[in-house]
């Protein structure tokens, strides 16, 4: 573990627990960052913290007494905070608009778009006070793009995408830089929870393609974190070789 009397910089991920956000916790932490985990499933950011030498905190970023108690626990941290990687988010269903499952749209609005704007806000005052600050929103092509039976997740991610732009713009000449990540299709839990389960439909997705991997984003993320802070990387689309722009 990590001296808790360092003064280590902070980052903060959030949606840890697996795929892309516990792979941007490793190199995070490879980096020099102690590295606070955030997500819901305790159990896996506990043994991720271990290993990485970094801290876990249980959080739902769709609730705010969750996200004020991740807020506290990173202000009680010696060190300054660095980086944010709001990563927590993900999609429900694939039903066409008049088949609309509201729950599901529910959600993702609630996770991707919300949830970003709970923990950004939550923990901006402390990201600012560093002087020297990184925010790395995980969108999609998504974000961009639209798809039959996509458009609960196309819609929450265009939306958390222009909540990520409109921050760019609102910090303009402040210490911190922002950049998101767009990705493809990049194989993770990602669609097996989408597919509540179901294998079958998930790893259809990746069919007659590599996918990308976690580690792929995380290593873009890790490349923005080690930039110089005059140096801004305002939006980053990665794709498989095999996807191309719809």
């Amino acid at each position: 573990m990590s001296d808790p009397n360092s003064a280590q910089p902070i980052a903060v991920v959030t949606g840890a627990s697996s795929g892309i956000g516990a792979a941007t916790a490793r190199t995070l932490a490879a980096q020099g960052f102690h590295v606070v985990l955030a997500a819901r499933r305790a159990a896996r950011i506990t043994e991720l913290a271990e290993e990485i030498g970094g801290a876990s905190v249980v959080a739902d970023v769709t609730n705010q007494e969750s996200v004020d108690a991740l807020a506290d626990a990173v202000g009680r941290l010696p060190g300054p905070l660095s980086v944010l990687v709001n990563n927590a988010g993900g999609a429900r269903g694939l039903e066409p608009i008049d088949e609309a499952d509201i729950e599901h749209w529910r959600w993702m609005w609630e996770t991707n778009v919300l949830g970003t704007l709970r923990v950004t806000r939550a923990l901006l005052p402390a990201l600012l006070d560093s002087g020297d600050a990184l925010i790395v929103t995980v969108t999609s092509v998504a974000a961009f793009e639209t798809y039959v039976g996509g458009a609960g997740y196309t819609s929450a991610k265009h939306a958390e995408s222009a909540l990520h732009r409109t921050l760019r713009l609102e910090l303009l000449g402040k210490p911190v830089r922002l950049t998101e990540i767009l990705p493809g299709a990049v194989q993770t839990e990602f669609s097996l929870r989408r597919f509540d389960g179901d294998s079958e439909r998930a790893d259809a997705i990746y069919a007659k393609m590599t996918p990308l991997v976690a580690e792929d984003v995380a290593e873009v993320i890790g490349f923005v974190a080690s930039r110089p802070s005059h140096v801004a990387l305002d939006r980053i689309v990665m794709r498989p070789r095999d996807q191309a722009p719809r």
